[in-house]
């Protein structure tokens, strides 16, 4: 007798829009990965980056969102995608992606996940897998005391390892020429 196959239920966008609003989670394949609420570190990084990009953006065409907001990174028209992500921070520079006014149609232009332990995993190999394949041209993944900077080249990553706690500068983000951002250490 043959060993019996394993079947795994995949969800699409349509699904995950009936879901209530409580449940956090992301879809990455069609498989739901719930999502923890986060620490307070991990809030006051967010917080901080995102006022920094805000006032960045002031006056530009880019508009900066912080989670939750969806982010489908492969659309399809009948809502049957089954790639739902929610980044921490997302740049979107094409006000198209945002028509619907609920989420990110396509990739966004720049994403920052502050990694938790839960998620830092996923986040570092699924995900940024995910992102360089939608062709989100920038993304940074922060921990504790380190900033792995993702920029698309070519269809892939290049990546560069900044120790923050050591080297105060600020970081450039290359997809938004002009812009530093300083990665807080005193939190």
């Amino acid at each position: 007798m043959a060993d019996p196959i394993e079947v795994i239920e995949r969800y699409t966008y349509e699904d995950y829009l009936s879901w209530p609003e409580s449940v956090r989670c992301e879809l990455i394949d069609g498989i739901i990965y719930m999502m923890a609420s986060p620490s307070e570190w991990h809030q006051d990084m967010v917080g901080d980056i995102f006022i920094q990009l805000k006032d960045f953006l002031r006056g530009k065409k880019c508009k900066v969102m912080i989670s939750p907001f969806d982010v489908r990174l492969f659309p399809d028209k009948n809502n049957k995608d089954t790639d739902v992500v929610i980044p921490d921070l997302i740049v979107v520079c094409d006000p198209k992606k945002l028509s619907d006014g609920k989420a990110c149609r396509g990739a966004p232009d720049f994403i920052i996940e502050v990694l938790s332990p839960s998620t830092e995993k996923r986040d570092l190999l699924t995900k940024k897998l995910l992102y360089a394949q939608a062709g989100v041209k920038e993304c940074w993944f922060i921990n504790r005391d380190t900033l792995y900077k993702c920029v698309l080249y070519n269809g892939s990553y290049i990546e560069t390892t900044i120790h923050y706690l050591f080297d105060r500068e600020p970081v450039s983000v290359e997809s938004l020429p002009g812009s530093k951002i300083n990665i807080p250490t005193d939190l």
